[in-house]
């Protein structure tokens, strides 16, 4: 394998820095945040969240990704697959010739590396079987796994030298979810369970209470388990963990239930032994949602929340600003196409939909926040768009 090259020297990084800032920073967005976070003009308010936008893992990747194509010139530089789930950032770093090794059309392209190639590995991760294929060719490896998904690695690596079954609170296709889930399986022996929801936690917890039928369970938990798991086996002892970017008060009750499902089972003295739980919700995540609480918490009109729609941090923002008022997932500017239409992406239909007469007339207050994979400027095309749809300009903002 290709020896280990430093990024982060002083030199690079300060040009990465510039580069970064250029694209996607904004002076707007940083002086809305020392004003308190309000703008206000004519008869619109704005409220931003205080916790919004790229976290510290998100800013890292981006910048080991910049540093990257400065270093590595001359050289093919790949991504295993997005850095992060943001269009916009993921099509500049497309613009600067780094290329997507797991598009649909590259199926074959892991076996044409060699050592010249550099491999950069998004924030999420990647699975074990994927990375050994890239240590075989030999390639230079980047690395900007976030340090929370590692911490929930170790956890689960944990669990299965425990021979407790991990069962891994997420989503069955999301990238981090599947990376988690490689390392559970160790030297061929560990278990897992994937559980997205509570619907999919009450049925878990009535097969750990009363058993079942195997047939629907694994119907199911179709692509959601382990090889070989046998559910009247291996959910004896279990250890919860989760995906880092889940709902934190979801992921909470989840974990109640579970438990009180193996405490029924097994009683007291037994399920202090067989079930272990592991709060993964990284710091970031868990900031921009308790933010979040805090502004639907002052009088708004209405929500716009920023981000990719296959952001999971991102959606689970969205789903907290549902249950109170109306909400718009929105990917950019663009999106705010008049006062009387607004296209924005629904999750049950999972697809963009256009609502009518969304922006009301008169005095209003509208709150904005954006997931953790989502850049400064695009925040401020969107606080921009949303005046200009009353007419009024930048030069007219009063904090």
């Amino acid at each position: 394998m290709a020896h280990r090259i430093n990024l982060r020297t002083p030199e690079v990084m300060n040009l990465v820095e510039a580069e970064v800032g250029s694209q996607y920073r904004s002076e707007l967005v940083t002086r809305l945040r020392l004003c308190g976070g309000t703008l206000s003009a004519s008869d619109l308010t704005v409220r931003l969240a205080k916790e919004f936008g790229f976290c510290y893992g998100v800013q890292r990747a981006i910048d080991l990704a910049y540093a990257a194509h400065r270093v590595f010139q001359g050289h093919r530089i790949y991504i295993l697959g997005e850095i992060i789930h943001n269009p916009e950032v993921n099509e500049q770093l497309a613009m600067l010739g780094i290329e997507n090794l797991l598009a649909p059309d590259r199926s074959d392209d892991i076996d044409r590396l060699g050592p010249e190639d550099v491999v950069i590995i998004p924030a999420f991760g990647a699975e074990v079987s994927r990375l050994e294929q890239i240590k075989a060719r030999g390639c230079q490896i980047v690395d900007t796994t976030c340090g929370d998904v590692m911490r929930v690695w170790k956890r689960v690596r944990q669990y299965a030298s425990e021979s407790a079954t991990s069962i891994i609170l997420g989503r069955a296709q999301h990238e981090e979810t599947r990376a988690t889930s490689s390392r559970v399986l160790g030297d061929g022996h560990g278990h897992y369970v994937i559980v997205a929801n509570l619907t999919d936690a009450d049925y878990l917890c009535r097969y750990i209470r009363h058993g079942g039928d195997k047939a629907e369970f694994f119907e199911r938990f179709h692509n959601a388990h382990s090889p070989g798991f046998d559910p009247d086996v291996h959910l004896q002892k279990l250890g919860v963990a989760n995906q880092t970017t889940m709902l934190s008060s979801e992921t909470e009750e989840i974990q109640r239930r579970i438990y009180r499902a193996v405490l029924d089972r097994d009683g007291e003295k037994l399920a202090g032994r067989n079930f272990q739980a592991f709060d993964c919700i990284c710091g970031a995540t868990q900031d921009r949602q308790n933010a979040l609480l805090e502004i639907i918490a002052m009088p708004l009109d209405l929500l716009l929340v920023i981000g990719g729609y296959n952001s999971s941090n991102t959606a689970h923002l969205v789903e907290i600003g549902e249950a109170r008022l109306p909400t718009y997932f929105i990917r950019n500017a663009s999106r705010l196409q008049s006062p009387s239409a607004i296209t924005h992406y629904d999750q049950r239909k999972r697809q963009e939909i256009t609502t009518e007469n969304w922006l009301p007339i008169g005095r209003i207050t509208v709150g904005i926040t954006a997931g953790a994979s989502c850049p400064n400027n695009l925040i401020e095309e969107v606080i921009v768009r949303l005046f200009s749809l009353r007419g009024i300009s930048c030069e007219q903002f009063t904090a």
